[in-house]
């Protein structure tokens, strides 16, 4: 795809615990042949730094990048094949000239995953302190899709209203909750229909969970099936 044709999905990582949604989020974006603009806040830094290990740093996105992408929601290294980031771009936080900062940049709309109060606060009230609050801005004055996958519990009344005021704005206010009617039996399942509601909620198709047929207890096994001699 030429940068003239490039029309990408915002990923913005925030400082909320959670860093998993997002890797399974870009990684679901890049399957269905989506672009990736990536913006990870300098408080998601030490979300990853602490849940994975990896140091992400502006100058050496790429491979740090590529490490988090392979690592699983467990934190093993390698539970996924190495991803091709050529269709993946990298903004600073700190960068407010950054292309997506201006709504003449084209662009598909924005998912926040995960989204921290302090991010849902921000960008409901429109302060657009870094370059991932002015992009959800941007977003929101555009009217393009702007997903908030906040990621905290119990929330406050005040954390609520703001919640009410990026719905009121155009906003989709997608709680990380995962379900288990999908048959989860692995942190990474539960991951991945958290991951996969936020890529519903932008339209982007994907095969990440199982979805609800109407049939009650269809996601487990015949009895006597499987896990024994």
């Amino acid at each position: 795809m030429t940068e003239r044709n490039r029309t990408p999905w915002v990923v913005g990582v925030s400082g909320a615990s959670g860093t998993p949604y997002a890797a399974a989020v870009i990684r679901g974006l890049l399957a269905a042949g989506e672009s990736v603009d990536l913006v990870v806040s300098r408080a998601s830094r030490l979300t990853l730094l602490d849940e994975t290990g990896i140091a992400f740093r502006d100058a050496h996105w790429r491979d740090d990048l590529a490490r988090w992408l392979e690592r699983g929601a467990d934190g093993k290294p390698g539970t996924f094949a190495a991803p091709v980031l050529d269709d993946v771009r990298h903004w600073a936080a700190g960068d407010l000239a950054a292309g997506p900062s201006s709504g003449s940049y084209p662009v598909k709309g924005m998912l926040i995953v995960p989204a921290s109060t302090a991010c849902v606060a921000g960008v409901a009230l429109g302060l657009s302190k870094d370059l991932l609050q002015r992009v959800a801005s941007v977003t929101l004055k555009e009217r393009r899709r702007l997903v908030v996958a906040v990621r905290e519990t119990p929330l406050s009344g005040q954390t609520l209203k703001h919640l009410v005021a990026l719905d009121e704005a155009g906003a989709v206010v997608l709680p990380a909750s995962p379900a288990f009617y999908a048959g989860a039996t692995h942190i990474q399942d539960l991951v991945d229909f958290v991951a996969g509601r936020v890529l519903d909620a932008a339209g982007v198709p994907h095969v990440l969970y199982r979805r609800w047929e109407g049939e009650l207890g269809g996601s487990r096994a015949p009895e006597g099936a499987g896990g024994g001699d």
